[in-house]
């Protein structure tokens, strides 16, 4: 700055608008060089692009209207040519029958559990073992790394029967733990937290630690899970999403008179000759709201911790 001062009151060499003197005219004095033209100034979308994004939106929510507006019609209406494209005044009727013939009360806390339970732990033991394969130095790490990307290619049907051996062996049978346990790690997130903490988790910063004198819990605690917090808000989203809409092992592991999770529980409803459409689209809205409940709570928080990650990356 000072070397530009100078040459601003530097004595003029030339005629008028030559040398020093259009300097101090030209952009310097204005505060915005050329390299920053724009700055500041918001992008605005224009019409095309609004007109996509209210497409995608009304292809996102169209399901879910749908499934409400379904619920709240009879069977019979929703058999007829063509079908409802508006709201009837069956909904809170076939609420009631789906909350009591499904039994959805036991079922939502269930699921609650379960799917909690192993949001945590996978957050949790996911981001241990991302940690150590980024950034610590051991024996057939690689070798290691290896193995547990291979289990991605494994088909989850090939495990089902030795696992269900496991199980009764272990008398877990209809039992919340027979779903919880063998899902409580996975290498997607193993892989994926690995992935991050590469990248965001400076190798100069665990060193920084170690000589202050920080052992292994205090490293985790105050250095690790703060550099991995992005990373984990979007994997326990995406853990929590895909352990409640889990359908494959709960239907085989539990029982619909026992402890059945939502989808268990809305597997038997609606059984019958014909089919209640309109109860079964009833139950499937009642498993659906808390998930939409959850993002409306603490949707800032997880896209703040997506753009956090983004920022950092």
């Amino acid at each position: 700055m000072t070397d530009v001062t100078q040459t601003h009151r530097a004595p003029r060499t030339g005629g008028r608008g030559s040398g020093p003197a259009r300097l101090r005219r030209g952009p310097l004095r204005r505060g915005r060089g050329p390299g920053k033209r724009g700055a500041g100034r918001q992008l605005h979308g224009g019409k095309l692009t609004y007109a996509v994004l209210v497409l995608f939106t009304i292809g996102s929510l169209f399901p879910l209207v749908w499934t409400a507006i379904a619920a709240s019609r009879t069977n019979t209406r929703l058999a007829q040519t063509p079908p409802p494209f508006w709201f009837g005044g069956n909904l809170f009727k076939n609420l009631e029958i789906a909350w009591t013939d499904a039994n959805m009360g036991t079922a939502l806390l269930n699921t609650l559990v379960v799917a909690g339970t192993i949001t945590i732990g996978t957050v949790l033991f996911s981001t241990l073992a991302g940690f150590a394969f980024a950034k610590l130095r051991f024996r057939f790490r690689g070798l290691l790394l290896l193995l547990v990307i291979g289990t991605m290619l494994v088909p989850p049907q090939l495990s089902v029967v030795p696992l269900f051996m496991m199980i009764a062996e272990f008398g877990w049978t209809d039992q919340l733990q027979s779903v919880i346990l063998p899902t409580l790690v996975s290498a997607f997130g193993v892989f994926f937290m690995r992935q991050y903490l590469i990248e965001a988790l400076p190798t100069e910063l665990i060193e920084a630690a170690r000589v202050d004198g920080a052992g292994s819990l205090r490293l985790i605690w105050h250095v690790v899970f703060p550099a991995a917090r992005p990373a984990m808000a979007v994997l326990a989203m995406l853990t929590f999403v895909m352990a409640w809409n889990d359908f494959f092992w709960p239907i085989i592991a539990l029982t619909q008179g026992g402890e059945p999770t939502v989808q268990v529980a809305l597997a038997g409803l609606g059984r019958g000759q014909i089919p209640d459409q309109s109860v079964i689209m009833a139950g499937a809205l009642l498993g659906t709201l808390p998930l939409l409940l959850a993002f409306v709570l603490f949707g800032k928080q997880i896209v703040g911790g997506i753009m956090q990650g983004a920022v950092k990356g």
